[in-house]
């Protein structure tokens, strides 16, 4: 039977920086600490935000600032709290939230 689950998303760029380490790696290495089920890195080849410019790889002026998604998924509880956790220590993140069920696994 499926057991349902939270899936958070938080969005970056590459070259983002989180108490003087790169933002995807800080990230993970809170998730853990704090007991997060699991959590995966990311890496995109192409995107843009806000200010509509595209990054993508293969051109390196515009290489820079490539979009890279942290995913963790946990009891809702549990991403509830770390997601608290993430904006109270780093203020304005991009997090998204999703209703997922996990099919159980031996």
């Amino acid at each position: 039977m499926p057991v349902a689950y939270l899936l958070a998303r938080v969005y970056l760029r590459e070259d983002d920086k989180l108490e003087g380490k790169l933002a995807y790696r800080r990230v993970l290495e809170l998730l853990k600490e704090w007991g997060v089920e699991g959590a995966t890195v990311l890496k995109s080849v192409m995107g843009y935000g806000t200010t509509k410019s595209f990054h993508y790889e293969g051109l390196e002026v515009l290489s820079y600032g490539l979009p890279v998604v942290v995913e963790f998924i946990d009891e809702e509880p549990k991403v509830m709290t770390a997601v608290e956790r993430l904006i109270s220590k780093f203020g304005n993140l991009f997090i998204t939230l999703e209703e997922v069920r996990l099919c159980p696994y031996s």
